[in-house]
């Protein structure tokens, strides 16, 4: 494709490019938080527990988390736009899978590993193919922007559209939406999305590292969930993560010495610009995660709302969110990269701190939504630029590792929100809800600070735009 831009706009070949790319995004963040609002339909229909939904969409995102490396890899030796399509089909195939589940298992096995794997083969295309077809500054600037808040429109948006289709129809029929909408998707990917580059079908696949990588992030996920079990078990689980993790680095910079083929370069930790970014996006989708599964279950669990309720509350979220998207680009164009991410952790921070001081047990349900605004209206600010600081900090030859690194990274932060903050609701939902709740958005708020910390220490001369592709990233 001929990526022509004229006055800093994209052609309208690349615009039409762009749809399905920002569908896809939309699609998998949608799927990740939409069945929040749907916990006791769900539950009571397949037989399980709370716990239960809770465990399948912690697997849905960390089986994404643990697979977007490989996949972003499999892109270089099979082509980008095969992956995408079939990534497509492999999630579509899930989702109606999902949709006449009899009980979790079948769930888990649809919901949880399908989609999971379809999306970790279809997202590192979206961002690879955005970078390169966009190859002016200001045109992938916006496409990156357009892809983000899609995304983190999705997410926040998921709770209030699920909540709809489950009230009127019921949880069954979201998942036959999904697969409607990527039917759609792969219909205009076939007709508006080709591949600049050709696929390279005998570069080597490293198979013992992507083993290493997914069972180090599956102990650490599973770490987690298992806290209130048994300290011991956690502590176990970490550890053992841990270990891996360390045994999967050691590897990887063996294999680079012996001039082989690894899974993950470990060059693309030499820049601390992108390594404070890719801190960033795991804190940003952490809180994202975090609050709606927090919120959405108090809101059922405790509350008694519906469905339709819980989604309702959450258009607050979706509200800011939008609000603040689409004035990324403006903001882009006034202020820097740095000053954005740490205004939007600032933002989102005391959304949290707003929410832990209205609401109370008898408080009403209104006091819930100046919090959920405000998390909303940071959240959308910095997603795009945070995106965008990792995937320019290097050229097009890295374009593939970078990109299932930086998705990797945003999705564990996914799983690790839903993870904490559920396994600390769930814990003392039905014993001491109030304060439960208020220890899940403690925590939430804790792992904000940690991404505020991570913003400050970003580069002061990250300025406005980011550099473009084969020029040097800012200086530490």
């Amino acid at each position: 494709m001929d990526a022509r831009v004229e006055a800093g706009r994209p052609s309208g070949e690349l615009r039409r490019a762009l749809i399905p790319f920002a569908l896809a995004q939309f699609i998998c963040s949608f799927a990740g938080s939409n069945m929040n609002v749907m916990i006791n339909d769900m539950s009571a229909d397949l037989g399980t527990t709370v716990q239960g939904i809770q465990i399948a969409i912690t697997i849905f995102l960390l089986v994404m988390a643990v697979l977007m490396i490989p996949g972003g890899k499999l892109t270089d030796r099979f082509g980008r736009k095969r992956c995408f399509t079939a990534g497509l089909v492999i999630y579509g195939v899930g989702a109606l899978l999902s949709a006449v589940a009899p009980g979790l298992g079948v769930l888990i096995i649809g919901n949880s590993i399908l989609e999971g794997v379809g999306t970790a083969l279809l997202i590192p295309p979206v961002y690879i193919l955005t970078t390169l077809l966009f190859t002016d500054l200001a045109s992938r600037a916006r496409a990156f922007g357009a892809i983000s808040a899609l995304g983190g429109i999705g997410a926040a948006a998921g709770p209030l559209i699920g909540g709809f289709i489950t009230s009127a129809f019921s949880w069954r029929a979201s998942f036959v939406l999904q697969a409607l909408i990527v039917a759609v998707i792969v219909v205009l990917s076939r007709r508006w999305v080709r591949d600049p580059l050709p696929p390279d079908p005998t570069r080597p696949f490293d198979v013992g590292g992507a083993v290493l990588s997914a069972v180090g992030l599956l102990f650490i996920v599973t770490g987690i969930l298992a806290a209130d079990n048994s300290l011991w078990l956690m502590s176990g689980l970490l550890l053992a993560g841990a270990l891996v993790l360390t045994w999967f680095f050691v590897s990887m910079r063996a294999k680079e010495r012996a001039g082989r083929e690894a899974l993950l370069s470990l060059t693309l930790f030499g820049s601390r610009t992108s390594n404070l970014g890719l801190i960033t996006q795991n804190v940003q989708w952490l809180m994202l995660m975090g609050t709606s599964f927090t919120v959405s279950a108090y809101l059922q669990v405790v509350r008694g709302y519906n469905a339709v309720e819980t989604g309702l509350v959450f258009t607050a979220t979706t509200v800011g969110l939008l609000v603040s998207s689409l004035a990324a680009e403006r903001l882009a164009t006034r202020r820097a990269q740095r000053t954005i991410i740490v205004a939007g952790f600032v933002i989102t921070i005391g959304g949290v701190v707003t929410g832990l001081v209205l609401v109370s047990g008898t408080s009403p349900v209104w006091t819930l939504l100046p919090g959920l605004c405000l998390i909303g209206l940071g959240l959308g600010a910095m997603l795009t630029p945070s995106v965008n600081i990792v995937q320019s900090s290097f050229g097009e030859e890295m374009q593939g590792e970078i990109s299932g690194l930086s998705r990797s990274v945003s999705n564990l932060g996914s799983s690790l929100g839903a993870a904490l903050a559920g396994t600390i609701l769930v814990a003392g939902l039905t014993v001491t809800p109030e304060r439960s709740y208020a220890l899940a958005m403690v925590a939430v708020g804790a792992a904000g600070i940690i991404g505020l910390i991570a913003a400050l220490l970003l580069p002061r001369r990250l300025g406005k735009p980011a550099p473009a592709l084969g020029e040097p990233a800012p200086a530490a």
